[in-house]
């Protein structure tokens, strides 16, 4: 038997954000039901970053994640985030294929947070703002669309280039793009976070009643970006509670005692799957803690694979003789 290799192209050719949002959605079902198999991460830090190991089991479907994040690669003309999976037939270990997950990655993520925004914000949703302007912040916007009648974008990153990037891709789509500084962008009906902070950068004073906010940059010990008095006083939504006590954006007012783990309202699963409520008022602040979980990889990988086959994209080869 061969191997199917794809390269990013090749993924990107297959992976659309509404095939990616329906694959994502089904995965948090599956999981809130606990149909599903996801080993805890696990992380190998460094001085400038981290590699983290991602295996998951959902539906017939196997493989692991291999991921970096690395908040200074920019400099050196490499992205923050890079990532290959090895996708396994489950009845024999036989590694299928091994893709690109770099651009899948950045897909799924902004897949969950559209999905997330679905069962939480309000309906009437237009205004959306975005602290980080980097790739994620245009996987977000991608998602949220799908989802929403988006008639005004609100943006701020401390790197300007950054901000000059989203708004150009915010045009694209005919959506115009307000730059404000990050109080400014926080006046708005969903807001999106994607930083690699470590201190809060969003007061809750900047937060109107009945926000719905992704916090997206939190997914490694000792990241957040959230001002604590917002969790306290929001739902607090995760897409998986250990991984989210260990690495999302609760796990640093957890560790400190802010707040406590009774203080979590559900997981995403939980909310798609009926087995608890998402939001319930109109002034409700609700916040959807993605930390990205390795059954999203999966999921969507599992599409990628089967597409390509039909397809015939890619390329075969023998790894074993």
């Amino acid at each position: 038997m061969e191997t199917l290799i794809l390269s990013e192209d090749d993924v990107r050719e297959i992976l659309t954000m509404n095939i990616c949002m329906e694959a994502v959605e089904h995965a948090f079902l599956l999981h809130g039901k606990g149909e599903t198999q996801m080993p805890s991460k696990i992380y190998i830090t460094f001085e400038k970053g981290d590699l983290r190991a991602m295996p998951a089991y959902i539906e017939g479907s196997a493989g692991l994640k291999w991921v970096n994040s690395h908040p200074s690669n920019k400099l050196k003309g490499l992205p923050t985030v890079m990532a290959i999976l090895i996708y396994n037939d489950p009845e024999t270990g036989f590694p299928l294929a091994v893709m690109d997950a770099t651009y899948l990655t950045n897909m799924r993520t902004g897949a969950a947070g559209g999905i997330a925004a679905k069962h939480l914000a309000r309906d009437d949703s237009s205004v959306i703002g975005f602290i980080g302007c980097g790739t994620q912040a245009k996987t977000q916007l991608l998602a949220l669309k799908e989802v929403f009648e988006i008639e005004e974008v609100r943006c701020y990153d401390i790197d300007p280039k950054a901000v000059d990037s989203f708004t150009q891709f915010t045009s694209s789509f005919g959506i115009d793009a307000r730059r404000c500084d990050a109080k400014g962008t926080c006046d708005c009906d969903i807001l999106v976070t994607s930083t690699p902070s470590r201190e809060p950068i969003v007061s809750f004073d900047w937060i109107k009643p009945g926000t719905h906010i992704n916090a997206i940059g939190a997914d490694a010990p000792g990241k957040q970006e959230l001002d604590p008095e917002i969790l306290k006083r929001g739902k607090i939504v995760v897409d998986d509670y250990q991984q989210a006590f260990h690495s999302g954006e609760v796990n640093v007012p957890l560790k400190s005692g802010i707040i406590n783990r009774d203080d979590i309202h559900a997981t995403l699963g939980e909310i798609i799957a009926g087995l608890k409520r998402g939001r319930e008022s109109e002034d409700e602040i609700t916040v959807f803690d993605s930390t990205g979980l390795a059954i999203q990889d999966i999921a969507a990988a599992s599409i990628v694979y089967r597409k390509a086959v039909e397809l015939g994209i890619g390329t075969r080869f023998r790894f074993f003789s």
